[in-house]
């Protein structure tokens, strides 16, 4: 799966005074901005929806998600409305640009995602040139908690998505990236097979795997005081969605005429020797 990658890294412009959300007579922003999250392999993890619902003027979905211990893995933004946005994402309360404690608001570090087009997010951003990769782990081995101490929003990949207020000119010419639909670099953890007791017992984290090259450059954009659209994803171990009913982990059905289930049972009351 080859997907085109657009960093842009916004210069946030403070809302001053009581100004509304939204510009009066201003049209409703049409189509929405989608969130994957995709393994180096290329495979989309499943998403479970949960609850969809509005709050104010911001659409809120909330989905669950499987996570396999030691997968490296990215955030696929895809914008499909018809103007640029600025999105806050944040892995396990942390901002990913900034590492700061997130609330999502418009005041924190943004990627800004052009209309219709892709973007992919693969790590906690240390330079303008680099970030450090995502990997499924376990909480004690979490950025969040080795870093900071910090398990208040563990196993929660959020997204805030912005309106931008007007459309002044960039500050700064985007850069073209080398290599940009180059395949992404194979998986150095290992999925999980057959069942492991142990993960039911712990958090789903994300770790702060090995650097990668991902240049950013700053353009200008005022975002609006209220996001239009939040998705929050919880990420679990299987064993744990199984065990909350997320996903429907019971033995199939036996076939009565196929399958052999040993010897006729005694009737009840009747004496064993």
């Amino acid at each position: 799966m080859k997907r085109t990658i657009v960093v842009v890294l916004a210069v946030i412009i403070a809302a001053i005074g009581g100004a509304p959300a939204y510009s009066y007579g201003r049209p409703v922003l049409s189509g929405e901005v989608g969130i994957e999250v995709v393994s180096d392999r290329g495979t989309v993890f499943q998403a479970i929806p949960h609850k969809d619902f509005w709050t104010g003027g911001t659409r809120v979905s909330k989905r669950y998600l499987e996570a396999l211990k030691g997968e490296k893995y990215g955030i696929v933004i895809t914008n499909k409305t018809s103007e640029r946005v600025g999105v806050v994402i944040a892995v396990d309360g942390r901002n990913i640009i900034t590492g700061k404690r997130s609330e999502l608001r418009n005041n924190e570090g943004m990627y800004i995602v052009n209309a219709c087009e892709t973007a992919r997010y693969n790590g906690w951003r240390t330079s303008n040139d680099q970030v450090h990769r995502f990997y499924f782990t376990n909480e004690a081995d979490s950025y969040t908690v080795k870093t900071f101490g910090d398990s208040s929003a563990m196993g929660v990949i959020a997204m805030a998505v912005y309106r931008e207020k007007e459309q002044p000119r960039p500050l700064i010419e985007e850069k073209k990236r080398e290599g940009s639909n180059a395949p992404a670099a194979p998986s150095a953890g290992k999925s999980l097979n057959g069942t492991n007791r142990q993960l039911a017992k712990e958090s789903a984290g994300t770790g702060f795997g090995d650097a990668q090259y991902s240049p950013v450059v700053t353009v200008q954009f005022e975002p609006e005081r209220n996001p239009v659209q939040k998705t929050l994803v919880k990420y679990e171990w299987r064993e744990v969605l199984c065990r909350k009913g997320i996903l429907s982990c019971n033995r199939e059905a036996g076939n009565r005429l196929w399958d052999e289930d040993g010897y006729a049972p005694y009737p009840p009351g009747y004496p064993r020797n």
